[in-house]
């Protein structure tokens, strides 16, 4: 059972909020205007002859809806709060761990069921031919980098094993979904809550995009999840399952200020103190590996206009997401009204959410690598679970 801080901070509440809305008002602005962003911070919009290509205030087709839906839900979560109402009042039932095992296999089974077709076909993406020839070692096996082993190793059995590099890319796609249920489910103390996560990360357009792939696998996403989890029930497994994210995709390494926010604000006493010193060493060790930058996230540069277009790509990555890039702003409200009554645990979802937004356009604007959509899987995730923790009360247990 989870178990967390009874102790309430609303500095600390407020400081999270701060900075959480401010990171996800700066992402919603392209919501509305998608232009202005990019006509804003043009690398010629310093120069008298720059004529925008577009209006900067132009509405996207994403705009009235946002305006509206928000409006009303940040309403009604305000009412609800002067009024000291509780959501969980509306989500007061759960279903025992027999029901609950029977949803979730009934969900999966119709998920497998719709996504077997997908393995007749060739994953679309240019860099699938590379993971081919690492997998059949038709290329140089000693060009692998140090986070890709993993991978090869999964790729490989999968390969072997069922005679398609994406069988075992796809069951972690399903571990990663049942993981989310028992995070959620951990959190809340409820298990309809978990049922929601799950199914909330299932309709998501970008997560069923990258499922199946060998090419953009979530093994990193599953096991940094885990090592969460882990944290509330197995602490002393969580370091293991956090550096099996890094060596399977080095961006986890980044990740570290997150998990000690985590760790800091779910345990206490002699858990705390282990976690806090491990992962402490952790962050150490990065330090020093930051002199061999190329080690951890690829060759270190400055582009400060690609902070940006980092911003400006969030609402065209998730265009097909409109549950995540409406809810997104009420979302990070809620919990924020909701660390107010005590629940450490919406502050620690607040900094993994807002987290998960800065970091695709930190990495392009210190590093040479590309925005890839793939990245905002685990915001959608902890999008889930946020969701979902808006719906059981938390218990606050002492550890």
């Amino acid at each position: 059972m989870a178990k967390s801080m009874k102790s309430f901070s609303p500095i600390l509440s407020y400081a999270v909020f701060t900075f959480s809305v401010s990171i996800v008002l700066l992402c919603s602005v392209s919501i509305i205007f998608p232009a202005l962003i990019q006509s804003t911070y043009s690398e010629f919009s310093e120069f008298p002859f720059y004529t925008p290509l577009s209006d900067p205030f132009e509405l996207g087709g994403l705009a009235i809806p946002f305006v509206i839906l928000n409006g009303i839900i940040l309403l009604i979560g305000i009412i609800y709060y002067k009024k000291h109402y509780s959501l969980s009042r509306l989500f007061n039932f759960d279903v025992s761990n027999k029901i609950a095992i029977i949803i979730i296999v009934i969900i999966l089974s119709i998920y497998i069921a719709a996504t077997v077709g997908e393995f007749a076909v060739e994953e679309p993406w240019a860099d699938f031919a590379k993971i081919q020839k690492m997998v059949d070692h038709s290329g140089p096996i000693n060009t692998l980098t140090y986070d890709q082993y993993i991978t090869d190793t999964l790729l490989t059995v999968s390969q072997n094993s069922f005679g398609n590099i994406r069988i075992i890319p796809f069951i972690a796609s399903i571990a990663l979904l049942v993981t989310t249920f028992f995070v959620a489910k951990e959190i809340t103390q409820k298990r309809v809550p978990g049922i929601l996560a799950m199914v909330l990360v299932l309709q998501s357009n970008i997560f069923l995009t990258y499922d199946t792939s060998a090419t953009y696998s979530n093994f990193w996403i599953l096991f940094y999840v885990l090592s969460l989890y882990l944290i509330l029930r197995k602490w002393q497994l969580s370091h293991v399952s956090f550096v099996l994210s890094i060596f399977s995709k080095s961006l986890s390494a980044i990740f570290l200020p997150m998990t000690m926010f985590f760790v800091l604000n779910n345990t206490k006493g002699r858990r705390r103190i282990y976690l806090t010193i491990s992962y402490g060493i952790f962050i150490i060790i990065g330090v020093f590996a930051i002199d061999n930058f190329n080690i951890i996230i690829g060759e270190a540069t400055y582009l400060p206009e690609n902070f940006a277009k980092g911003i400006e790509s969030f609402s065209y990555q998730l265009r097909f997401d409109p549950i995540i890039l409406i809810s997104l702003l009420p979302l990070t409200v809620m919990l924020f009204l909701k660390s107010l009554k005590g629940f450490s645990q919406a502050n620690s979802i607040l900094i993994l959410i807002s987290g998960f937004l800065l970091i695709p356009p930190l990495l392009i604007t210190f590093t040479i690598q590309t925005n890839e959509p793939y990245r905002l899987i685990p915001l959608v995730v902890f999008f889930a679970i946020g969701v979902s923790t808006l719906l059981g009360k938390i218990k606050q247990d002492e550890l």
